[in-house]
């Protein structure tokens, strides 16, 4: 599942007519560098959300043919949050666990490498980053056995940052209603009972939360596109 029922406030005014999903870098849309990332690994359904300009989203990806996967979409009347658009979504996602991406951030993180959670003893496992500039104090710990931890506020444990991905299983929303829910309070729950895991990724990744941030990815990956071209290589790198 992508996540793009965002407002993209912060991004303005680039997204005063667009969805941030489909603002660009690189010569793509952000939504669309996951979606290839996506088939890249494998993958031949997604379920994306959307609340704000979404008819423009599903004007842009369609059902999906055009990318070698099936695309079905939840649309939002008003805006769930977090885990409440994954609760509306659940009967598009069926019974085991799934991918869950944030479209507004870029990466080239290997999602072939994902493995699914049973839903009994984990219910999520989070793709962690080390944590970027503007997200420094960061947002949980991860110990040696691969289980997340909320550390208290004078702890001297280190933590990183949750990257927008992760594999979750239905079971981690059961008994919630769907309506508008953030996220964390379920995350929390699920770490006070051992059954949030995490795992630690150093490579590729930006949130791209700022204009800046969109113009220095679009930079970057121009030029990682020219350096490509002129050693020959096809794969883009960042």
């Amino acid at each position: 599942m992508i996540l793009a029922a965002g407002l993209g406030t912060r991004m303005l005014p680039l997204t005063a007519n667009t969805p941030k999903p489909l603002l660009k870098a690189g010569g793509r849309s952000l939504i669309e560098h996951h979606i290839y990332n996506l088939v890249e690994a494998g993958v031949t359904e997604i379920v994306i959300n959307h609340f704000y300009l979404g008819e423009q989203i599903e004007q842009a990806l369609g059902d999906g043919s055009a990318f070698g996967v099936r695309i079905a979409y939840s649309p939002e009347i008003e805006r769930m949050e977090t885990a409440g658009g994954i609760i509306r979504a659940l009967p598009l996602l069926g019974d085991e666990s799934f991918i869950v991406i944030s479209a507004d951030i870029w990466t080239q993180f290997p999602f072939a490498s994902l493995r699914p959670v049973d839903g009994e003893q984990v219910l999520a496992r989070l793709v962690m980053v080390n944590n970027p500039e503007h997200h420094a104090g960061g947002d949980f710990h991860l110990d040696q056995s691969g289980l997340l931890i909320q550390p208290p506020a004078e702890s001297d444990l280190v933590r990183c940052t949750y990257s927008g991905i992760s594999v979750m299983h239905p079971k981690l929303f059961q008994g919630y209603p769907e309506a508008p829910l953030p996220l964390r309070p379920l995350l929390t729950a699920a770490m006070s009972r051992h059954q949030l895991q995490g795992q630690l990724y150093t490579g590729p990744w930006a949130d791209i939360g700022t204009p800046a941030r969109l113009q220095e990815l679009d930079t970057a990956l121009a030029l990682a596109t020219l350096a490509g071209q002129t050693s020959g290589q096809t794969r883009t790198t960042y």
